[in-house]
């Protein structure tokens, strides 16, 4: 059984990135309002927490042969959120997210494998900033009633990706460890 789901604007869940749907009887629908994706880095090594408020995904999974399975998911990076209208405009300039240049971060899944019993091993290549970099991470999917419920995290290096130029390379102010995390509720 193949399941097929698109959305736009959806309220935060990955970068990110990257979550995979299982096969359903009938076509699921996200729930925005429970979804979420957000990421956590330390500053002047304290933790900091920020969203992303809208995503869009195109996800194919077979849970009968999770390795046919497809997933592109893209990021509107000027809906990040760091709970400060000042904060917000600030990393959307050249030195951090260059939103306007690069409005979108991009996964899109090369592989799914089940990894045991309600998880998923997910690789695939994320584009942030026009650089890309293959990543790897573990997800879960549980069943809740009618809801399927997807939650993983992927770490990143963000210098790797050009997020923090000139004096904003020193790691010692923002750490390069960033960790994306998203929780993708969907309802048939």
């Amino acid at each position: 059984m193949k399941f097929r789901l698109n959305t736009k604007h959806l309220v935060a869940s990955a970068i990110v990135a990257a979550v995979a749907i299982p096969a359903l009887a009938a076509v699921a629908k996200l729930d925005n309002a429970k979804s979420t994706v957000s990421i956590v880095f330390k500053q002047m090594n304290v933790p900091v927490d920020a969203k992303f408020k809208k995503f869009s995904a195109n996800i194919d999974y077979n849970a009968t042969k999770p390795e046919t399975s497809k997933a592109n998911v893209e990021i509107d990076l000027a809906s990040f959120d760091l709970g400060d209208a000042e904060y917000n405009k600030e990393v959307l300039k050249k030195e951090w997210f260059n939103a306007a240049q690069f409005p979108k971060a991009n996964f899109v899944a090369t592989s799914m494998k089940v990894s045991g019993a309600g998880k998923l091993d997910v690789n695939g290549t994320l584009t942030i900033k026009g650089k890309s970099a293959n990543v790897t991470f573990p997800m879960s999917v549980k069943q809740e009633g009618a809801n399927q419920i997807f939650d993983g995290s992927l770490p990143i290096k963000r210098l790797a990706f050009n997020i923090g130029e000139g004096e904003w390379k020193d790691t010692s102010m923002v750490a390069d460890e960033v960790t994306i995390k998203f929780h993708v509720v969907t309802t048939q």
